[in-house]
């Protein structure tokens, strides 16, 4: 069909803004969106629906309009429902690069447009699969309204008579088709995620299959766009992170048509997985707002202003103020130093989800930032009443640890590590502060511990930690000169950085070829630093009470 049969649908609610001569350009298709860069999903004629939520100033017009180009879309059509009128800077933008640009009228709804263009370039296509997927696609970008991958694995149930889940690299079920039948038991979903978490660092090529209980599955990547081009990625920036199709039924006797239908559903659901991941921004940016104001040492007043701006967003329709809990990841790889937090990030913001929920209503309470090569995580809890004691309420490490331990442990292997951190609740913004690092010496508790995925709580740190943030200014004064003022000293007449030195090695969490390789030394120098520091203070750094009092007195001097 040509752009000019659309202008002329009155019901379709089309008004032309730019591109009069090119209505003659023939439609194929129809995309909804609101990434940044669709380019992925993009194969040329497309009529692409925008609710304009891509665009924060005038500068993104122009580079979102070249894409379309590059990627030789037919034409853009832009909502008014958000802003009102279309942006004069997205119709400049448009003007130069020759793209005919609608305006959608607010009471026109985009899946009335998606419907109208499917019935009419379908044609021939009407009963085969493919089409009917494709006349959903509005479904997988169109938001909440659209039904997820849900519809997707409903029409592989109808029309293919496969049962199909989307499962998390944890084992969470995070959809699956109503006429699938009974729900996949969350142990077989667990495996499953194992034996694909597996496959994937081994190389093996996709789909995996496996068997289970006499049961085939195969079990397909469901590929997010990442930071960067596909052939540049690193699969430990991934592996943590991206979904899985489990089909049952072994493809190794599919024809070719059948496997290109399943790579083109889970390029379908990782639409849906971008679009959830894009709807973190904002929590993602209260957490690290309110992260630099905790770290920083910002007045309790105005952590407690962001806090009342997070609540909203994280708890809708909470009448009271929350509680608070933080927790602390760090994702660790052999020979990648610095590098996790944005793979902490993602993984933490799965991790806390409750691996028996389903849908992403639980991942829309989270906010996660990362900071250098860990994540913290602001997870609001309902305010418990006064006769409870608090103390036990929310997040548990060893819940937390039993729920993903498994599954992660097969994607980390023999070169990873993930640590947890979780602290108590707290009430209010003073408590914050003393929470972030109550989380941040849980995890290296965690850290000290054997094994691929570790995790400690609040309950598990000496009473002194936990009081830590209402110690006496004179108490902590006495306690850091006991501990640090021999090195300083030592530093000051023989320049020799014992105290760089000693921060470094707990950083590290007393790895010494990691910390060698932090300060450029040879780890025979190394080892006579750290010694002359037990020299000086009588203290063992190999003795995990003697880490923590050094780091606490770093962190408090």
């Amino acid at each position: 069909m040509r752009l000019r049969a659309l202008l002329d649908t009155d019901a379709l609610g089309l008004r032309l803004l730019g591109g009069e001569d090119e209505l003659d350009r023939a439609v194929r298709g129809v995309m909804t969106t609101d990434l940044r860069d669709p380019s992925r999903y993009l194969s040329g004629g497309e009529l692409v629906l925008t609710g304009l939520a891509w665009r924060r100033d005038a500068g993104d017009s122009e580079a979102f309009v070249r894409i379309l180009v590059q990627a030789g879309v037919a034409a853009l059509a832009a909502g008014e429902a958000e802003l009102s009128d279309v942006p004069d800077d997205l119709v400049l933008a448009c003007a130069r690069h020759r793209l005919p640009l609608f305006a959608v009228d607010e009471s026109v709804a985009f899946a009335t447009i998606t419907e109208h263009v499917v019935r009419q370039v379908s044609g021939e296509r009407a009963g085969d699969l493919a089409a009917v997927v494709d006349r959903h696609r509005r479904m997988m970008t169109a938001g909440p309204a659209g039904g997820g991958p849900d519809v997707v694995l409903d029409l592989l149930g109808s029309d293919l008579d496969l049962r199909a889940w989307v499962l998390s690299p944890t084992g969470r079920l995070i959809a699956g088709s109503k006429v699938a039948g009974p729900e996949l038991p969350a142990e077989t979903c667990a495996r499953l995620a194992a034996e694909h978490l597996s496959a994937t660092r081994e190389g093996r090529p996709a789909p995996h299959r496996v068997v289970l209980d006499g049961t085939a599955y195969s079990l397909f990547p469901v590929r997010s766009s990442g930071r960067s081009p596909r052939g540049e990625r690193d699969i430990r920036e991934t592996v943590l992170s991206d979904w899985l199709l489990a089909v049952e039924a072994d493809a190794g006797d599919w024809p070719e048509e059948r496997m290109d239908l399943l790579q083109g559903v889970t390029q379908l659901i990782a639409v849906e997985r971008d679009r959830r991941d894009a709807a973190r921004t904002v929590r993602r940016r209260l957490a690290q707002e309110v992260l630099e104001l905790v770290q920083t040492g910002a007045a309790p007043a105005e952590i407690a202003a962001r806090l009342r701006v997070a609540a909203p967003v994280l708890l809708p329709g909470l009448g009271a103020a929350p509680h608070w809990q933080v927790v602390v990841a760090r994702v660790e790889w052999d020979g990648a130093e610095g590098e996790g937090g944005p793979v902490a990030q993602s993984l933490l913001e799965e991790v806390l989800v409750d691996p028996t929920a389903t849908g992403p209503e639980p991942s829309d309470r989270i906010a996660v930032a990362h900071t250098g090569d860990e994540a913290v995580a602001l997870v609001p809890l309902p305010a418990v009443s006064s006769e409870h004691d608090g103390s036990e309420s929310g997040l548990l490490a060893d819940a937390l640890l039993r729920a993903v331990r498994d599954p992660l442990s097969a994607g980390l292997t023999d070169d990873g590590r993930l640590t947890l951190g979780v602290s108590a609740a707290v009430h209010s913004a003073e408590g914050l502060r003393g929470a972030l690092e109550e989380a941040r010496h849980a995890r290296r508790v965690a850290a000290a511990r054997p094994g691929r995925v570790c995790a400690a709580g609040h309950q598990e740190l000496a009473s002194h930690v936990l009081l830590l943030p209402f110690v006496p200014d004179d108490v902590r004064r006495a306690f850091t000169a006991r501990l640090l003022d021999p090195l300083k000293e030592y530093d000051r007449r023989h320049r020799a950085e014992l105290i760089p030195t000693l921060e470094a090695f707990l950083e590290c969490d007393g790895s010494w070829t990691r910390c060698a390789t932090r300060l450029h030394l040879h780890v025979n120098t190394l080892r006579y630093r750290v010694g002359r520091i037990e020299q000086l203070t009588g203290r063992d750094l190999s003795r995990l009470e003697d880490k923590l009092d050094f780091f606490l007195a770093l962190r408090m001097s």
